[in-house]
């Protein structure tokens, strides 16, 4: 019985152990036919593991996994629907490009005719109809990445598993293989999990993020809830810098001392919170500007991004707030500017 299209991967309760180590702890989570899920988190914090539970190259201590309502969980990795890249690529030197991509249907006994055509379909979809005859070492870092991929799409498996698939390039490679990479999968429409650390990888390939810490899923949500509404301070960080101040929640009423910020609180806990607010959202004020809150500072540095500028703030007796701005705006250490923030830009996170 297939099942709900919402539920197309189903990862239950996943708990794997080495010895008194919780790689992964009781994790949870739904990945909807055709969508992308993100696990993102630092070295260490059980997301590869759980990517080779749901390939079945780890058996889980506890829990299931489901894939379109099948119990795959006890099933050997060969025999599941899925297929997995690795970081190495683990491309093979002495084939090929095409017998690369041609090896694991050549494992399955396909018809000769059928194996020339899905490796013609998939040199077309990555683009290397050009390099069909090369070997490996003969091609650049994200030419051999599109073999791989197009090898793990070869077979048409239902579940596509990216290890770290970014992770060899250099930024700059890395960042024109991301676009590339997230246009074939949007052409395939295969559902898919990828692990990253990266959180430019994750904003920009995935439908949903689970942000992993210690074997455990700290959050899940689509990649501008994530970022607009983190749920503590280590996950908000994990998507850029964020200026921090302590405040305080009493009764009905905010407190910021270094913002000079008293304002009707939103619902939530109350005692010290940090409240935190993101450089793109705070605004250098021109005459005759205002937002929701204002307030004087000092500029201690001005940095040319390219794109942006990031200034450097002395707020009272708070040093090194962040504000991005417009590249044009050219500020001189020691000058006196307006700085303001709307009342959405706040978010309170625990202290």
């Amino acid at each position: 019985m297939a099942a709900d299209p919402a539920e197309f991967l189903r990862i239950e309760g996943i708990t794997r152990r080495f010895g008194s180590v919780h790689a992964v702890d009781a994790v949870s989570l739904d990945v909807a036919r055709g969508d992308t899920l993100c696990l993102l988190g630092p070295s260490g914090c059980g997301k590869s593991t759980l990517l080779r539970t749901i390939a079945g190259l780890e058996l889980p201590d506890a829990g299931r996994i489901l894939i379109d309502g099948e119990d795959v969980t006890a099933m050997p990795p060969h025999e599941r629907p899925v297929n997995m890249m690795f970081q190495s690529y683990a491309l093979f030197p002495h084939m090929t490009v095409a017998r690369n991509i041609a090896f694991g249907l050549e494992r399955q006994r396909l018809p000769r005719a059928t194996i020339r055509e899905r490796v013609d379909e998939m040199l077309a979809l990555a683009s290397l109809q050009a390099f069909a005859d090369r070997k490996p070492h003969q091609l650049s870092g994200g030419q051999r990445q599109r073999v791989a991929l197009a090898r793990a799409l070869a077979r048409h498996p239902r579940v596509l598993l990216l290890d770290e698939p970014l992770g060899a390039l250099d930024r700059q490679l890395r960042e024109r293989t991301r676009i590339e990479l997230s246009a074939i999968l949007d052409r395939v429409g295969v559902t898919c999990v990828i692990v990253t650390h990266d959180q430019e990888e994750a904003l920009t390939l995935a439908d949903t993020i689970a942000v992993m810490r210690a074997g455990r899923v700290a959050q899940v949500g689509t990649p501008d809830a994530i970022y607009e509404m983190p749920v503590d301070r280590e996950t908000a960080e994990l998507f850029g810098s964020l200026n921090l101040f302590t405040a305080s929640l009493h009764g009905e009423q905010l407190h910021c001392p270094a913002l000079d910020l008293g304002m009707e609180a939103p619902t939530g806990h109350q005692g010290d919170v940090c409240l935190a607010i993101r450089p793109e959202r705070l605004a250098v004020l021109r005459e005759g500007e205002t937002r929701d809150h204002e307030a004087t500072a000092i500029v201690e540095r001005c940095d040319f991004l390219g794109a942006s500028r990031l200034l450097l703030l002395r707020l009272g007796d708070q040093s090194g707030i962040r504000v991005l701005t417009d590249p044009r705006n050219r500020v001189a250490p020691g000058a006196e500017i307006r700085i303001g923030f709307d009342h959405d830009a706040i978010r309170l996170l625990p202290a």
